[in-house]
């Protein structure tokens, strides 16, 4: 069953990159006490998220920021290595933090997997965006096709959230 609004995200881990390495960070580290936008895309450099979904976010940082957002995170069924590489080449190195979801454990635990193995995938992340406060989901927008960013984009989220959220 996937997540919904109200619930609380489940403890999970992810890999991010600092400057000395992979590291481990849990949920708990990411959302606890803060106000975060998360935003998860099937695939670094795929299309769809190199293109479109991932620049968005990027040049709306300010606005993000503005309506209260602590931190702006990014998660991806790939390895820590490949959203780093990532994060540089789409400028969201120091903006967006990377979560590196290296074997889809956080997305299944939300329910929010999908499989892409028939056209040589495997198991990615469904592409949403979500508002979370405090470990828990005040806004959830999930889209209906992987290629598409409408509800999932940074604007859809800005244009749903008031900074007293």
């Amino acid at each position: 069953m996937a997540i919904k609004v109200g619930d609380k995200l489940p403890d999970a881990t992810f890999t991010t990159m600092t400057a000395e390495g992979p590291k481990p960070m849990t949920t708990a580290d990411v959302f606890g006490g803060k106000k975060v936008a998360l935003f998860a895309v099937p695939g670094a450099f795929t299309p769809t998220c190199h293109k479109t979904h991932m620049p968005g976010f990027v040049a709306n940082m300010e606005q993000l920021k503005a309506k209260g957002f602590d931190a702006v995170c990014c998660t991806s069924v790939n390895d820590v290595f490949v959203m780093d590489a990532w994060a540089s080449a789409t400028g969201a190195a120091g903006k967006v933090t990377m979560l590196a979801d290296g074997a889809a454990d956080f997305a299944k635990k939300i329910g929010l997997d999908m499989d892409l193995s028939a056209r040589g995938l495997g198991v990615r992340s469904k592409r949403y965006a979500m508002a979370v406060e405090n470990g828990i989901v005040k806004v959830l927008n999930v889209e209906e096709q992987p290629g598409q960013v409408s509800s999932s984009s940074a604007e859809t989220l800005c244009s749903m959230i008031d900074k007293s959220l």
